[in-house]
């Protein structure tokens, strides 16, 4: 990959010498008798010595437990089957609730109809209570607890009460329908239920109640449905079995100390879900050991978050963002949770939040910065935004321009890091450098102590060179299984089938000669025309350079022995495909990727098939096109813009 001669930006000495990282590398030095030139060479470090680097940052954050044990790692170079910490007890909640005092913990937007704040002793309190009532019903270690909730301070508080007594938690929006909602908490057989009473999204309110009792008839493991009351102050709940209001559950529960259940390091905190747009989603289940080591390396090292930091993520508790932004309270940040369209009332609502609520880190997804783009935006010349210090994306691709963007009309002097990883690690194999460059299009640095690599089809290391996103040694926040898979065979499938012993993540990528990386896309969705792979976000980046194009999707169609390109795009409002506008984009994916990224066949579609957490589904529009039923498709946010594909003559073979 031909890189850019300069960086977009680069941090002043002074800032990169006062963050968290340098402050950890200059610790590694001492301790360990060892000099790092550059933090490519601190990643390296942190790889080969993977054991002294996780005992480390153990003792850098500063991790409340029971014991560590002397063991680090048992198995390390198998994969599955490494257990990091086997010796150590520890909570993970007891870690979140460190700071008891009277700051804000939690800043509250539910679009522009609720405004709620919490400090730290009010959020401590209300988990204590939750705590006993969920004890006094006979919740204990193991039952699992179910959340189908709004992102919302609640939400935070009924995890924490749950996780605090070595239960299991886990959670989905308030927009699944029930049969996605039953395939996922079906599974898990969850005794308590809680649940909002609805949401807001766009101006609009809708209900959750109906889904509730429907979800209630199904699953007979429930013992009790808790209703959070947040559309509105008294929800009725009369149609509803065995279900009590929040404050009514917690009503007589004086607040006090919280007896933490300690649990072994791999015993399971949370359970995530796959996507399951092509078959049952898969119950990932998470660690408290695990979690909470990758989140607090995520959060202190990667995004510099310190005591007093704002830190914002624009996510629903059917994300693993969710749990990563929740997770912010073990390094004593303030969390500003938002629910609802982030285009409420109009463009410009996050951002009035950040100046509101003083954001120091703000987190998003990269079709939400696209999204600002194509609006017209220029956040730098209608707010202030001189809080934010860092600027975290997700969920898809940035592309070059959408940097560009950022630092043209958001904001100058920010880390912009795009990062990635995922549900099935609970965080990021690669992710931000407060320290280092941000370059156009990239993404910053390898997660430190994930020995990340990319792979060509024979399993040879490749620099420079397109192929799958590989990690070739084990890190304590693997899964700790999957939720029924007794002989571990559906986990081994999913991430070590193509090279054994080595996790493949499922992305095509490029390390670049900063040792950054550029991702292309989902390594299953990968284009494959006269037998040269194509990642799909190379086509994206230039069909929305177009300004008649919102978005696209790209596919792969079997046709004579062989695969073409289809794009489909979402234009703007009142535009039309025609020849000429073919012919324009055709034009822009020539002369700026390549002949073979050409589409055979571009036509105009109305909506964009997406999953719940918002990302492009283009699996489940391939098997639409080629007449395959789509296995999930309740798993998705709007299947019925499915339809827009199915049976179109102009694909007809």
């Amino acid at each position: 990959m031909q890189g850019d001669t300069q960086p977009l930006w680069t941090p002043a000495a002074d800032r990169a010498e006062q963050t968290n990282m340098r402050s950890f590398m200059r610790a590694m030095e001492e301790r360990w008798d060892v000099a790092f030139r550059d933090f490519s060479a601190f990643w390296r470090w942190t790889v080969e010595e993977d054991e002294k680097f996780w005992l480390s940052l153990w003792d850098f954050c500063g991790i409340a437990a029971e014991t560590r044990g002397g063991r680090i790692v048992t198995g390390k170079r198998r994969m599955p089957g490494a257990r990091w910490f086997p010796d150590a007890r520890l909570s993970f909640p007891e870690n979140l609730l460190r700071r008891r005092d009277d700051a804000a913990a939690m800043i509250f937007w539910g679009e522009d109809r609720v405004r709620r704040e919490l400090t730290f002793n009010e959020v401590y309190d209300q988990v204590s209570r939750t705590a006993q009532a969920l004890a006094a019903m006979g919740v204990t270690k193991g039952d699992r607890v179910a959340g189908f909730m709004p992102n919302m301070p609640e939400t935070i508080i009924a995890m924490l009460a749950t996780t605090s007594l070595g239960a299991i938690w886990s959670s989905c929006s308030p927009d699944f329908g029930v049969k996605g909602l039953l395939d996922r908490f079906g599974q898990i057989a969850p005794k308590v239920l809680f649940a909002g009473d609805g949401y807001f999204y766009n101006g609009k309110q809708f209900d959750s109640l109906e889904r509730v009792a429907a979800i209630q008839k199904e699953l007979g493991s429930l013992e009790r449905t808790v209703v959070v009351p947040y559309a509105r102050d008294e929800p009725p709940t009369g149609g509803l079995s065995r279900t009590v209001l929040f404050e009514d559950f917690v009503a007589g529960y004086e607040a006090g100390d919280i007896d933490f259940v300690q649990v072994n390091f791999n015993d399971p905190l949370v359970i995530l879900y796959s996507s399951g747009t092509t078959g049952m989603p898969k119950c990932i289940v998470h660690g408290h050991g695990g979690s909470l080591l990758q989140n607090l390396k995520e959060h202190r090292l990667h995004s510099d978050i310190k005591s007093g930091d704002r830190l914002y993520y624009f996510t629903t508790c059917g994300w693993m963002m969710w749990n990563w932004l929740a997770a912010g309270l073990a390094s004593e940040a303030t969390l500003l949770l938002y629910d609802g369209s982030p285009f409420h009332p109009d463009g410009n609502a996050i951002f009035d939040y950040v100046d509101a609520a003083g954001m120091t880190v703000f987190g998003t997804s990269a079709k939400y910065i696209d999204a600002v783009r194509n609006q017209g935006l220029s956040p730098i010349d209608s707010h202030d935004l001189s809080s934010v210090k860092a600027i975290l994306t997700t969920g898809s691709v940035l592309v070059p321009e959408s940097f560009d963007f950022v630092y043209e009309h958001i904001k100058k002097d920010v880390c912009l890091s795009s990062i990635s990883g995922g549900t099935d690690i609970m965080g990021c194999f690669v992710g931000g450098n407060p320290t280092g460059p941000v370059w156009r299009g990239e993404l910053q640095a390898r997660a430190l102590g994930m020995a990340v690599d990319v792979f060509d089809a024979e399993g040879n290391s490749v620099q420079g060179e397109r192929g799958e996103l590989v990690c070739t040694s084990s890190f304590p926040s693997m899964p700790v299984s999957f939720w029924n898979d007794p002989d571990g065979s559906r986990y081994l499938e999913a991430y070590f089938e193509v090279y054994p012993g080595v996790w493949r993540h499922g992305d095509w990528c490029e390390l670049t000669e900063h040792d950054g990386m550029v991702i292309y896309g989902r390594s299953d969705a990968v284009l494959n025309p006269g037998g040269v792979r194509i990642g799909t976000a190379e086509i994206y980046r230039q069909v929305e350079r177009l300004e008649e194009v919102e978005e696209g999707l790209v596919i792969g169609q079997e046709w004579k022995g062989d695969t073409r390109v289809v794009l489909f795009v979402r234009l703007r409002e009142g535009l039309t495909l025609d020849d000429d506008l073919v012919d324009r984009i055709k034009t822009q994916i020539r002369r700026n990727a390549s002949p073979r990224h050409v589409p055979a066949r571009i036509l105009q579609v109305p909506d964009v098939p997406r999953t719940i957490s918002g990302k492009i589904t283009e699996l489940a529009v391939r098997e639409v096109v080629h007449g395959r039923p789509v296995k999930n498709a309740d798993a998705m946010a709007n299947p019925e813009a499915l339809e827009h594909y199915r049976g179109r003559p102009e694909l007809a073979i």
